[in-house]
């Protein structure tokens, strides 16, 4: 077993504790080395994996039989099962241990980029789960979370997103994507998207987005976006114009992995301007204080906005 594989064992079994509140320190191990992502993913799933076996009855004990040995500790054990299920896996490699290979999920604070052998490629914010097809290699489904989207233009075969019961269908652009609470935002950076060809047809080009929520008859109207602000999440950049303050603290814990909530009497206050993170991201919850006249609380290791 690597260093790094017994990091993220002591972190999964850390993160069983209800208890648990260390999200700083986990996301700043994350964002270390892809590696440490990549076993942390391959550490929990097999977790997972391995509470969803049944039970094994215990052994009846003779009365003559010698003393019980020393349980190994849940790390000696887990270590042990890693090694076995890689082995496993290599092996037979259907048994599916390690999950579907095609759903992607991110922690709070950890970024990912996927290439796609079309060329185009998905930059997965944290926090956020996507979903690829192996039999459509121009589709993608956004579950959750936030991501942006490089799309290599094919005239005969628009690139498809899927999120939330909606369709977006690029003609080769870039855009970012959210989903949250039960809606959809789209910020248009380059080139041509459309939502909902064919139901809602509305159709949004650089700079440009739109506010969908879910169950609404009319069609989202296109609003304008500031092209440069795109994906700011990328360079540790957030700018907002008039967005409630529970939206502003969702994205910090999606992008930076900040523990931050805002109080009820706070959490619809519209924000206006941008917060930069950096490798102190405490500046940035107190910068947002600051900008929109809340006080910033720390509570264990998180933080509470409230007026």
């Amino acid at each position: 077993m690597t260093a790094i594989e017994a990091r993220a064992i002591d972190w999964v079994i850390a993160q069983r504790d209800p208890a648990f509140a260390d999200w700083y320190a986990f996301a700043d191990w994350l964002a270390e080395d892809p590696a440490h992502a990549a076993a942390y993913d391959a550490v929990a799933l097999l977790d997972a994996d391995l509470d969803a076996l049944p039970a094994r009855p215990a052994a009846p004990v003779a009365a003559n039989d010698e003393a019980p040995r020393v349980r190994p500790s849940r790390r000696a054990w887990f270590g042990g099962a890693i090694a076995a299920a890689l082995v496993a896996a290599i092996t037979v490699p259907n048994i599916g241990l390690f999950g579907d290979p095609n759903r992607i999920q991110t922690a709070p604070g950890e970024h990912r980029t996927l290439e796609l052998a079309d060329g185009s490629r998905i930059e997965i914010n944290g926090g956020s789960v996507v979903t690829l097809d192996e039999e459509r290699p121009r589709f993608a489904k956004l579950e959750s979370g936030e991501a942006m989207f490089h799309v290599v233009h094919r005239e005969s075969d628009p690139f498809v997103v899927e999120t939330g019961g909606a369709r977006l269908v690029d003609l080769g652009t870039a855009f970012n994507v959210v989903r949250r609470d039960r809606a959809t935002s789209v910020a248009v950076s380059e080139g041509i998207v459309v939502y909902n060809p064919h139901r809602d047809n509305v159709r949004m080009v650089a700079g440009e987005g739109i506010e969908a929520r879910d169950g609404e008859k009319s069609a989202p109207k296109v609003r304008k976006i500031d092209s440069a602000t795109i994906g700011g999440w990328r360079s540790g950049q957030l700018v907002y114009a008039d967005t409630p303050l529970s939206v502003v603290a969702g994205d910090l814990r999606r992008t930076a992995g900040i523990a931050v909530s805002v109080s009820p009497e706070a959490a619809d206050l519209p924000f206006r301007g941008a917060l930069v993170i950096g490798a102190d991201k405490g500046r940035a919850i107190t910068d947002l204080a600051a900008l929109s006249g809340t006080r910033a609380e720390r509570r264990g290791d998180g933080w509470v906005l409230t007026r």
